[in-house]
């Protein structure tokens, strides 16, 4: 059986070590932070909490996807190796950079026409997008071949269930997701909305739920509501988070609780580069297999 790559991109929101451990490889975004432009390399050129802190204090955030350019180049190292490459994008619905992707892909097969280079719209975002890419790794070192790796994430990405809450509307405002009125009012009455990422790879708002206390309960209830197995769920959940760690932790304790099978399974990652850009800190996502595609 050929040796294949399996493939991501930085907005996996896991951590370094981890792709290693996983002996996944992936490919960085680009964001700029006061006017200087970087690589979303997982916070090792600008640790995390600095990248927050800066946000804090006012310097200005933007973000650019992966040019076809950068994805050939990336793609034809492993070609040249004699590699199969499977790779899964950050969701079409919040980037372009799947359409980047594929364009690569369909130029390079045609140099390549001995080797296999998929690519795959994950329909996910941060730790969710990580949490596909750890089950595909768990299958190829099982013996799976590309194509069975590639169809069960085709057939199955749409049950990484992602929901997640801010308790500090300030970036969102700032980005033109919440209206400056509606933020105001948000503020004022401690609203930490609580939202998903549809079955098409969207962002969207489903509750406006007043105090923090109460959306970390809302939270996990939704696990309660879609998790796999009920309260028997006892497989990974990734939480990632921008700079509210706590937050994070109490999340994790209260999964735990409900859900006894998944202690010692429950992950904690940070929001990276890219996605916090957009979040700022006081963003808490909480990622894990449903049993099927939510339906709206």
């Amino acid at each position: 059986m050929a040796e294949f790559v399996l493939s991501c991109s930085s907005p996996a929101d896991v951590s370094r070590a981890f792709l290693e451990e996983h002996k996944i490889s992936f490919i960085c975004f680009h964001y700029e932070l006061g006017g200087k432009s970087y690589m979303d390399d997982l916070g090792q050129t600008i640790p995390l909490q600095e990248f927050y802190r800066r946000m804090v204090e006012g310097e200005m955030t933007r973000t650019s996807q992966i040019s076809v350019g950068e994805y050939s180049d990336y793609f034809e190292e492993f070609l040249k190796q004699g590699k199969d490459v499977l790779h899964l994008s950050l969701s079409s619905g919040i980037s372009g950079t799947y359409q980047s992707a594929m364009i690569a892909a369909e130029d390079l097969q045609a140099k390549y026409p001995e080797r296999k280079l998929l690519v795959l719209d994950s329909l996910s975002a941060s730790s969710g997008y990580g949490l596909i890419m750890e089950r595909l790794a768990e299958m190829r070192d099982r013996g799976c071949s590309i194509d069975e790796v590639y169809k069960w994430a085709e057939e199955n990405r749409h049950r990484s269930i992602h929901w997640f809450f801010s308790s500090d509307l300030t970036f969102f405002i700032r980005g033109g997701r919440i209206s400056k009125t509606a933020g105001a009012f948000g503020k004022m009455l401690h609203i930490c909305p609580l939202m998903c990422v549809t079955p098409e790879g969207k962002l969207e708002v489903k509750e406006k739920i007043r105090t923090k206390k109460k959306v970390i309960h809302a939270i996990v209830e939704k696990m309660e509501e879609e998790a796999e197995g009920g309260y028997d769920y006892d497989q990974s959940v990734f939480i990632s988070n921008s700079a509210c760690h706590e937050d994070a932790e109490a999340v994790k304790n209260l999964i735990e609780e409900k859900f006894p099978k998944c202690k010692g399974k429950v992950r904690i990652f940070d929001i990276g580069n890219l996605i916090g850009s957009h979040t700022g800190p006081g963003t808490v996502a909480m990622f894990f297999w449903g049993q099927e595609p939510r339906k709206d």
